[in-house]
């Protein structure tokens, strides 16, 4: 599985990056489905940025551990935490959608964080089954965006965060649709995103470079699964716990640091997110019965 870029996005879909998106402003385009998709093809990769979709067609969707059947019409929101895509069940594929980042939807722009909001808690299923009367509603606000997008209105940019806002609370109010029984392979693409997002960890490429996430509940939460889901399916899976795997990979990473670099003791246990060196030194001497000092030699 890849990480999709806002780069990568433009360069596949050969659309023009918008001219006027920069830092201060951040990133926002929208797009008509069919026309930026012509094979209805997304693979099922992470992005960097954020996207709300409305998508007329039956399809699958698979949402990290969750497989989804979209009948008619669906409003999607992607995260960049979490992996997804859809596949196509029929010809008739049409819809709209729009793609942006952090900076375009900071606090103090919009008076949101949008990972706090309910819409993009972790565990949550942000795919809503729409009926056409709501479809209908749903691609007026995107023809809006296209409208707006497209003027040379001063703030036009603070007027599609409210479009974009507008949406958010329109999914909000919605019923999740229903899961289908995860099929037999679910289990395996959650241990395999759990490894995926371990390694992805590391290598540790400096002492000012830290691992972002040290515990069973920081994966969880990056999988949007409960962190109990997530033991039981990595000790049926691997006879592990996730906290026993996240040691082990951080021991691992230790002792490379430890034999293959000069960097001081402290600066290794911080890299590793240990936020005291006696809490490190601990660590190694519990999983090896060595001194960290002792072990390099």
């Amino acid at each position: 599985m890849d990480i999709s870029t806002l780069e990568d996005f433009y360069r596949e879909t050969e659309r023009q990056q918008p001219a006027d998106a920069h830092k201060e402003i951040g990133h926002f385009n929208v797009f008509d489905t069919a026309e930026v998709n012509k094979q209805n093809v997304m693979p099922y990769n992470r992005r960097t940025y954020y996207k709300i979709s409305l998508i007329r067609g039956k399809n699958r969707a698979e949402y990290a551990d969750k497989v989804i059947d979209i009948e008619k019409n669906a409003l999607l929101f992607a995260t960049p935490r979490i992996p997804y895509n859809w596949v196509p069940l029929d010809a008739q594929q049409d819809g709209c959608f729009c793609i942006f980042n952090d900076e375009f939807l900071t606090r103090h722009k919009s008076g949101v964080i949008l990972e706090e909001l309910p819409i993009y808690r972790p565990g949550g299923v942000p795919v809503f089954q729409v009926s056409d009367e709501e479809a209908t509603e749903i691609l007026a606000i995107f023809k809006k965006m296209q409208k707006e997008l497209a003027s040379d209105y001063l703030y036009k940019y603070d007027l599609l965060r409210n479009y974009v806002m507008e949406l958010i609370h329109y999914g909000q109010k919605l019923q999740p649709v229903s899961i289908l029984n995860p099929s037999h392979n679910a289990a395996a693409r959650v241990s395999s995103l759990f490894m995926e997002l371990l390694e992805r960890q590391f290598p540790v490429a400096s002492p000012q470079h830290r691992i972002g996430l040290r515990t069973a509940k920081d994966y969880a939460g990056q999988l949007a699964v409960h962190v109990n889901h997530l033991n039981k399916v990595l000790k049926d899976q691997t006879g592990k716990t996730t906290t026993e795997l996240i040691s082990n990979r951080i021991l691992q990473e230790a002792k490379i640091l430890l034999k293959q670099t000069d960097w001081s003791i402290s600066e290794i246990a911080y890299s590793l997110g240990f936020e005291e060196l006696a809490h490190f030194s601990n660590f190694f001497r519990k999983q090896t019965s060595l001194a960290p000092n002792t072990f390099r030699g």
